[in-house]
This record gives C-alpha cells, sequence and structure tokens, in this order.
C-alpha cells in the first residue's frame, strides 16, 4: 500500500462492532497473525484452544462474568480487536468495581486504539463500573499485562507479545501503572548448590512423614489434579487478578494443559494422610513447536508441538503452592531441588519463572538466591473511569 492510499484510508471511519457470529469470531481470533505478520518473536495462539476459550458455552468463566468482543473496523477491513470483562465475582470478593480489557490488538494507530478502548469505556460506564484495568481477562491463569521489558525475547504459554507501540497507544489515552509483573530468567546450575542440597537434606530429617511424589504418566497424575487446584485456591487468594477454580474449571484447566505437560515436571508433597499439601508445575517452552505449526494442532502440528518440547533448553514454571500450616519448613526446596534434577536430566539449562507479581517479595528473593535475573517485565494499566 503506498503512503497516499494508507493516508486516505486513516482518514475513513472507524466502526466497532460487537462479535456476534462465528464469522466475526473467526477474525477476532485470526487478527493477531495478521498484525504480528513481520513479529520475529511473536508465537501464535493454539487456534484449538482460542475457539474453546472465546465459547461461553465452553468455558466455565463466562458464567460469572459480562463480557463484550469487539472488532474496529476501517475501509471494509477489520484494523483491531477488545474484549472486555466485568468479573463479578472477582469483584464481589475483593470489594471492587472494576472492568477489565484484554486481548487488545492493533497496528501502530492511535485512532484505531482510542476506538477501541473508548469502547470498552463506555460499555463498562453503563454498567456502573469505576474503573478499567487490563490487559486482565478471566483471571491470572489467562495472558495478562502488555510487555515493556524484554522486547528481544521471545514469549511462553500464557503471556502476552506485543511490540513497544502498544504501551504508548494505551497510555496516550489516559492509562497509568496498575501493576508491573517481572519475569525470572535461572540458568539451571549443575551440581545444585550445596547450600539447597543441605536445606533440602535437613527439611526431610524435620518433616518424615511427608513424601514427594513425582511421575513417569500423565495417568497417574490425574487422581492430584482437584486436590492441587483445591490447594491453589487456598494459597492464592491475595494474587492479583487471582478468581479461585469451580470444579468444572479444574476439569478444563487440566484439558487445556494437561497433555503438553511432561509429568516428570508435576511434583507434588502429601502428609501422612495422603493429603496434598504442596505442588509445582512446569513445562517445557513450547513455542517454537507452536510456531511452526502456526497454531494449529490438526494434523500435524501436534508432534511439532511435542518435538519441540523434547529439544527445548528451557524449563517453564507455571503453579505452585504451599499450605499456609506448613510453610517455613523447606518443602518449596524438598520440590524445588527435584525440579532442577530432573529439569537437568531432561536437557534443559534454564527456567523461566513465569509472571510473578513485583510486590511478591518472598518469592522474588528464592529467584534471586537460585541467580535469577529478571529478563522481562508485563505491565497492567488502570484508569478511572467517573
Amino acid at each position: 500500500m503506498d503512503k497516499k492510499s494508507s493516508h486516505t484510508e486513516q482518514l475513513q471511519k472507524i466502526d466497532i462492532f460487537e462479535v456476534k457470529t462465528k464469522s466475526d469470531l473467526r477474525k477476532f481470533i485470526y487478527l493477531p497473525a495478521q498484525v504480528h505478520k513481520d513479529h520475529k518473536n511473536w508465537v501464535p495462539s493454539i487456534y484449538m484452544d482460542d475457539w474453546e476459550f472465546f465459547d461461553p458455552k465452553k468455558n466455565k468463566s463466562f458464567q460469572f462474568c459480562d463480557t463484550t468482543l469487539l472488532l474496529a473496523i476501517r475501509a471494509n477491513k477489520v484494523v483491531g480487536r477488545i474484549m472486555g470483562i466485568i468479573h463479578h465475582k472477582y469483584n464481589e470478593s475483593h470489594n471492587e468495581n472494576n472492568a477489565r480489557f484484554a486481548f487488545f490488538e492493533t497496528w501502530d494507530d492511535q485512532e484505531v486504539a482510542s476506538a477501541l478502548l473508548s469502547a470498552v469505556e463506555n460499555w463498562a460506564k453503563e454498567r456502573k463500573m469505576d474503573r478499567l484495568v487490563g490487559p486482565l481477562a478471566f483471571s491470572d491463569k489467562d495472558p495478562q499485562g502488555l510487555l515493556i521489558e524484554g522486547f528481544t525475547e521471545p514469549p511462553v504459554i500464557s503471556s502476552n507479545c506485543n511490540f513497544p507501540y502498544q504501551t504508548a497507544l494505551v497510555e496516550q489515552n489516559g492509562y497509568v501503572k496498575e501493576v508491573d509483573c517481572v519475569v525470572y530468567q535461572i540458568n539451571i546450575p549443575n551440581p545444585i548448590p550445596a547450600f539447597y542440597t543441605e536445606i533440602q537434606e535437613r527439611a526431610i530429617l524435620r518433616n518424615p512423614g511427608l513424601k514427594v511424589l513425582e511421575f513417569t504418566s500423565r495417568r497417574k497424575v490425574k487422581p492430584y489434579i482437584h486436590p492441587v487446584l483445591h490447594l491453589l485456591n487456598e494459597t492464592f487468594t491475595e494474587i492479583f487478578g487471582f478468581i479461585p477454580f469451580t470444579d468444572a474449571e479444574m476439569d478444563d484447566f487440566a484439558n487445556r494443559y494437561l497433555f503438553l505437560i511432561n509429568p516428570r515436571f508435576i511434583k507434588i508433597i502429601v502428609n501422612e494422610q495422603n493429603r496434598v499439601i504442596a505442588f509445582v508445575i512446569g513445562m517445557s517452552d513450547i513455542g517454537d513447536g507452536i510456531r511452526k505449526a502456526k497454531g494449529k494442532l490438526i494434523p500435524f502440528g501436534i508432534f511439532k508441538i511435542f518435538a519441540a518440547a523434547r529439544k527445548s533448553k528451557q524449563l517453564v514454571l507455571l503453579l505452585g503452592g504451599i499450605d499456609p500450616a506448613y510453610r517455613g519448613k523447606g518443602l518449596d526446596v524438598m520440590m524445588g531441588v527435584r525440579m532442577l534434577e530432573s529439569a537437568w536430566k531432561l536437557g534443559k539449562t534454564t527456567i523461566d519463572s513465569h509472571l510473578e507479581l513485583e510486590t511478591n517479595t518472598k518469592i522474588r528473593a528464592e529467584m534471586e538466591i537460585l541467580g535469577g535475573k529478571v529478563y522481562k517485565r508485563f505491565r497492567i494499566f488502570g484508569k478511572e473511569l467517573r
């Protein structure tokens, strides 16, 4: 497109449409592939997952939320998208009256960005909301925040990938920092530092009734899915954006991720009554496989993803938690040493911590003890609507 036609297009009216049909949803889901066509680090979604995620009949999170999916159209071309969410369950439990925006995509075009954000703001105002925050979807388990540091690094699963201009587009609409999340990268030590193994040995001696469970098959993991996620519900209550899983959402989450996770990267501690009291879950970085599969699992994409998982040198930490009654007893080290050992045996050389709140000083200190360095930073923004 030459400069003259591009300028003419920019002068044309922008229309904002709500996604109503399957055809509209297809445009919404596949727009990022056009925006990021020349983005070297971008990894597409797993599109089969997207179709289920945005389907209220399949994604149980819609039951607790008001939502809107919007497309920006100019000159009969889709030029942007955004989702608006009001999570009533979260608002009630946190005494908030906030709406959220998520899945915001557009080219470097302030007019389009402003039209999309204004549309969600007006939608939220009509529903008597006080503030709009985002990018934040149904919970902290979905991609959140805009990348503001680490643009040369490829994204990992369940994290956003954006151009630097997207932050400016949001800020120019009056949004300011709500909170940052940081991501650490840790070089896997070999051998494991002596001080870490000494803590592990003391923890084992002081907790003789506890057992670390390790797995070699997904079938053996399945009985622990609900107990692990129930513990997550108990331990993540103060995490920004977290909303407890329902039993149905636990099944959805397991179906979404379990087939991608090598069971050797799941460590669980049980007590004398075989009750789950601690866990950590990691997975191989599969971004390269998703990229090669172009986001499609069928017919052969899944094999490219599995191959990438085997070849990947990076382990991504997804979830972890410890029962409050057992904190300070070295359980984190008991699991951590086992995870480091498994990672090294399977050819991993680095660990991605996934997103940690910048205010979570305890977890951040543990990452830094292992030599972790912040290599990415994501920002969630907020704006007053009244």
